[in-house]
């Protein structure tokens, strides 16, 4: 890797919240009238408490299977995942709680999360065809090398925003399809695509 790649990763290390930080930081700025990020608008703020309301059930209801929890504590050596993310990000709502159950099952690995908006020589690295898309989770090895990277959203999820780009279907009610694929999948797709890039 590159030096001013790794050091643009140390950067963003250094301004890394835990989870429960990120959390703490959503809740308290929508309390005060603001989302995360750049854009401050009363639709980031509705979509920033409609992620609240997500995050809090995904971190109620969601478990990790007994075979990923497995795998995970099989890890032999110590990671640290990198979460870019943002609290409007209607994805990230569904993905980063998961990702978090995920890391909490191995003692082998610390997940941190990063703004979209505060680290954009980070996200840059790190685009989806050419888009600062989020969330984006990248695995760091104890010497900060990069061992693989997932997101903004998995497969199925993505297929349903194309194939409704392709059918000219509203992109307001593709969301919505979206969101409901969210909630059926239970966070397995998620889990599962993230156990492959472990393997």
């Amino acid at each position: 890797m590159e030096t001013m790649e790794k050091n643009t990763i140390e950067m963003a290390l250094g301004k890394a919240r835990s989870y429960m930080e990120y959390r703490d930081l959503v809740n308290n700025l929508f309390a005060n009238g603001k989302s995360t990020g750049d854009t401050q608008t009363e639709a980031y703020l509705n979509y920033t408490d409609l992620n609240i309301h997500r995050m809090n059930k995904w971190d109620k209801h969601y478990h990790v299977s007994s075979e990923l929890e497995d795998q995970l504590k099989k890890l032999s050596n110590k990671e640290m995942w990198l979460v870019i993310s943002e609290g409007w990000c209607g994805d990230a709502a569904h993905a980063v709680p998961v990702i978090h159950k995920m890391a909490d099952s191995s003692q082998n690995v610390e997940m941190n999360v990063v703004l979209r908006d505060e680290n954009p020589e980070l996200m840059d690295m790190f685009l989806t065809d050419g888009a600062r898309s989020i969330p984006k989770l990248i695995r760091l090895s104890e010497t900060g090398e990069v061992l693989g990277t997932w997101g903004p959203r998995p497969v199925l999820g993505q297929k349903i925003i194309d194939d409704a780009k392709v059918a000219g279907t509203p992109i307001p009610t593709a969301k919505e399809a979206l969101q409901l694929w969210y909630a059926r999948d239970k966070g397995k797709t998620i889990a599962s695509e993230i156990s492959e890039i472990l393997k």
